[in-house]
């Protein structure tokens, strides 16, 4: 595992990469308060012995990257997406595959809409279309909805609430195939937490602006991979579904009761079908 700091435009971005800088890159893109610990090491290492390049990197607010002031976040969303094309840059990478997972979906929708040069393909885990008329799609699941609202009670500066809170958070994203793995979200968490620059700063992915845009997905050039769990309760799979019905050509792969989560016992569907796709459109 190689680690790499990206400084560019006043921003520093962590990164690590996995695998042989010669295989075809691939860059993870992960969600909302989500650093790049929740691509798992093992998930990570798995998918670079497939003769990948794996990086995975720190979202801005999250890890070891660049943090704003609580509630106070002075970059946008533009920003987000541009950063995944500033680590390509600061890696020399002409063009990789994107992979991004809930929120991270989102920004690899819209980085491949607005540099499609960089985007060899596009893979889209547990999202929803951007620049497509979503009004009709279902939302959260009552359980999920009704946890969210204990999402305010937090103290996120104290460790002991954003772990159980984060926690909290896993329970209620997980699906119905597998179980739980309370004991291995709490590692992963903890190392979440005690990572961190400013943990708390996380929160600013809820509160950053939103410009205008005329992107649409439906615009897409990117070959795309869709993989959605029919069990997610924060974008039930009619998301998945409406995002690979409206871009012509896309491939869509279901887990089958798999949540809102990267949950191991997919790892192999997940990781076949990436590889599938990226041997399929090459850099």
């Amino acid at each position: 595992m190689g680690e790499r700091v990206i400084r560019a435009d006043s921003v520093e971005l962590a990164t690590q990469s996995f695998g042989d800088p010669a295989h075809p890159p691939i860059l993870q893109i992960m969600g909302v308060m989500a650093s790049m610990l929740w691509w798992p090491d093992a998930f990570c290492a798995r998918l670079a012995r497939c003769a990948r390049y794996v990086l995975r990197y720190d979202n801005r607010d999250t890890g070891l990257s660049t943090t704003y002031p609580l509630g106070n976040p002075t970059y946008t969303s533009d920003d987000m997406i541009d950063d995944a094309i500033r680590i390509l840059d600061g890696y020399a990478i002409p063009s990789a595959h994107l992979v991004g997972m809930s929120m991270g979906g989102a920004i690899a929708q819209l980085a491949a809409l607005k540099h499609p040069a960089r985007v060899a393909s596009l893979t889209v885990i547990s999202s929803s279309p951007v620049g497509a008329d979503t009004s009709g799609l279902p939302g959260p699941s009552p359980a999920y909805s009704a946890h969210a609202t204990q999402h305010d009670a937090i103290d996120w500066t104290d460790r002991a609430q954003a772990i159980r809170g984060q926690l909290a958070e896993s329970r209620a994203l997980a699906g119905t195939a597998h179980s739980f793995d309370e004991a291995g979200a709490r590692r992963l968490i903890e190392r979440d937490v005690d990572r961190a620059r400013n943990f708390a700063s996380a929160t600013n992915h809820f509160i950053i602006e939103e410009p205008g845009r005329q992107y649409r997905v439906s615009d897409l050039q990117a070959p795309l991979l869709v993989i959605h769990g029919t069990a997610d309760p924060l974008f039930p799979i009619e998301h998945g579904l409406a995002l690979a019905r409206i871009v012509a050509g896309a491939t869509m792969v279901r887990l089958e009761g798999g949540g809102h989560e990267l949950h191991e016992a997919d790892w192999d569907t997940v990781i076949a079908a990436i590889i599938g796709h990226t041997n399929r459109h090459p850099t």
